[in-house]
């Protein structure tokens, strides 16, 4: 099955130290696919896990003034 959005859970070309960050949402996305029917609310689910995947990589490099 085609899934285009996983595209943007690969991790393996973001640094080292962000690597670790990034991959549990990409697994999760996996799992989300594996498990849920494909369907309007499984699309919202992916999105926000990529939403929340990016947040956590910027907290993770989040600078203080």
């Amino acid at each position: 099955m085609d899934e285009p959005i996983l595209q943007f859970f690969n991790y393996r070309h973001l640094p080292q130290e962000l690597q670790p960050f990034s991959a549990p949402f990409s697994e999760m996305a996996d799992w989300v696919i594996t498990m849920l029917p494909r369907n309007p609310e499984r699309t919202v689910a992916l999105r926000k896990l990529l939403e929340a995947k990016d947040a956590a990589v910027r907290a993770k490099i989040y600078k203080e003034d």
